[in-house]
């Protein structure tokens, strides 16, 4: 079994320009990832996939670099587009998608998941934020009635995506053209796991937790 990691990573974002190697409390923010990614031992190849040879410089030993078009760095440019790409390339049987917004994902949320895939009980996994709130949606409730209001702990939990990676076997992009198949893992993380950088308050807020973390020895 052939299993295979990629990271998207571009370096013109229009939200947060250069967030990509900017330095979160002294060290580039795609560095992270970089580091979390090397830390699985039962990933065959892991790349960077880039348009701009710039990010070479940022690249630890243990991954590769894998030069994309530059036509997958545009704003309209769609994630299943670049996955497309990337599995037109590089042959597997489990693709591991990794993006670098979200500095804190742990290695061991990543290798759990990936054990589920690898396992055969799962065709998919996807980290999520698990919530047990008061939901609505377009002027209604969706988890819980007005007249009949229990407690938040008692309401049935909704996952919402983070993004921080999608694992996903062959067949589930090649038969469905989708990252998560009929039968997914869902990997619940923690609020701080689930910190994702699209803006500078969100960069802000990033700097903020990882001091927390770095204090506390978390």
């Amino acid at each position: 079994m052939r299993i295979v990691a990629f990271i998207p990573i571009k370096l013109n974002n229009e939200r947060l320009p250069g967030k990509n190697i900017m330095k979160l409390n002294g060290k580039p923010l795609c560095n992270y990832l970089f580091e979390t990614l090397n830390q699985i031992r039962t990933i065959d190849k892991k790349y960077v996939y880039c348009s701009n040879p710039k990010i070479k410089e940022f690249i630890p030993n243990g991954l590769e670099y894998m030069q994309r078009d530059i036509s997958l760095d545009q704003p309209e440019t769609k994630g299943l587009q670049i996955i497309d790409q990337f599995v037109r390339e590089v042959d597997a049987d489990i693709y591991v998608l990794i993006h670098v917004t979200q500095p804190y994902i742990k290695s061991e949320t990543i290798q759990n998941a990936l054990n589920k895939v690898i396992s055969g009980e799962f065709d998919s996994a996807f980290s999520a934020r698990e919530i047990k709130d008061y939901m609505w949606y377009q002027g209604k409730t969706v988890n819980y009635n007005l007249q009949n209001i229990v407690r938040t702990q008692d309401l049935e939990p909704m996952y919402m995506e983070t993004g921080a990676f999608f694992i996903f076997r062959k067949e589930v992009y090649t038969k469905l053209g989708q990252r998560i198949g009929n039968k997914p893992y869902i990997a619940v993380v923690n609020q701080i796991e689930a910190i994702d950088i699209d803006t500078q308050e969100d960069f802000c807020f990033a700097e903020i937790a990882g001091k927390y973390l770095a204090e506390h020895k978390i």
